[in-house]
């Protein structure tokens, strides 16, 4: 298949639904609503981060490998990344200091800039506001800005005649690094720390990688075959969610989801244009529910509150962002694929 047909998919439409189910599933963790063990398994069958993670590493692989300058790379990284982020902070500011929040502090000079460059983390001072983070659903910008960091790093080590078996045998590797800190007692802190680095993610990052670089979208087992993956996937995560050991079950049931993912994304592929017309809220979505939830968790609206409510005010939000703040700073970018990557 040619560019035509790599270019054609439901990514965005994929990548929405994944910032939906982040939504539920924050929803349910903070605001502590009860949920049946049946429904909680349907929650997590289409787990919204490792979806970005395998989507992210499909997209900025293809944008990369068709156009390899690195300052090229940086400026189209940082065009998708940093405005709608930038926006999302100010925000906050405003909101946080209307509800009491006082950010006249030393604290707040060595917070914000770190904010602002992706560095995210919650300050002493926000720490007892809401539920305890400032914005739970930032903490994968790090992540997504080390896999970009070492995206070129993993292309320029190669070995330039065995870039796909390169990028397996790095895929094995993270695998099993993934394992080894789920599996082997390393301390709280370090487990932790562990976990908010790329380390633990690279894997699903490399899938889509190699999904990119194998051209496996245009296979007749994958291009219009949604159906025939999501069936078994299903019963699949229903049937063995509570019966193998969850850091081996994880890892194999979200490389599952990826070969599933990459087929709907090349089924009726046509949808999401038909759909959203290029439109693409998901980031905003993603970035700004957690705001939302924590200020209900702060003023105490969460009797108040229902889901719908929470849907309709992140759409809004997301939505504004993506008019105003990230669609302009998107076309300012060097075209590579020309999609949103």
């Amino acid at each position: 298949m040619e560019i035509k047909e790599f270019k054609r998919n439901n990514f965005d439409l994929l990548r929405l639904l994944a910032a939906t189910e982040v939504i539920f599933d924050h929803y349910y963790q903070h605001l502590k609503l009860p949920i049946s063990h049946t429904w909680l398994k349907i929650l997590y069958l289409f787990p919204g981060v490792p979806v970005f993670f395998v989507i992210s590493g499909y997209l900025i692989s293809a944008s990369y490998e068709r156009n390899n300058s690195i300052k090229n790379y940086i400026r189209n990284r940082a065009l998708r990344i940093y405005p709608g982020l930038w926006g999302c902070i100010i925000l906050t500011l405003i909101v946080f200091t209307l509800t009491g929040v006082n950010f006249l502090n030393k604290q707040t000079l060595a917070w914000l800039p770190a904010q602002l460059l992706g560095f995210i983390y919650t300050p002493n001072f926000l720490a007892n506001y809401g539920f305890g983070s400032y914005n739970g659903s930032l903490w994968t910008i790090p992540i997504e800005l080390q896999f970009y960091i070492m995206l070129p790093i993993c292309f320029l080590l190669a070995p330039k005649q065995k870039l796909n078996a390169w990028f397996i045998a790095l895929f094995v590797v993270f695998i099993g690094l993934t394992l080894t800190s789920e599996l082997v007692h390393l301390g709280d802190k370090l487990t932790k720390l562990i976990r908010y680095t790329f380390v633990p993610h690279f894997y699903l990052f490399l899938l889509g990688v190699i999904f990119q670089r194998l051209r496996i979208y245009s296979s007749r087992f994958i291009y219009g075959k949604a159906l025939y993956w999501i069936v078994p996937y299903v019963a699949f995560s229903m049937f063995f969610f509570d019966r193998i050991d969850a850091a081996y079950f994880t890892v194999m049931q979200y490389i599952f989801l990826a070969f599933t993912l990459l087929s709907m994304a090349y089924t009726l592929p046509n949808l999401a244009n038909k759909l959203l017309r290029k439109n693409d809220i998901s980031y905003g979505i993603y970035i700004y529910h957690g705001m939302i939830i924590t200020v209900i968790v702060e003023l105490k609206l969460v009797p108040y509150f229902n889901l719908l409510y929470l849907i309709a005010g992140t759409v809004m939000m997301a939505t504004l962002s993506w008019v105003f703040i990230e669609k302009p700073f998107i076309k300012r970018k060097e075209r590579t694929i020309h999609a949103v990557e």
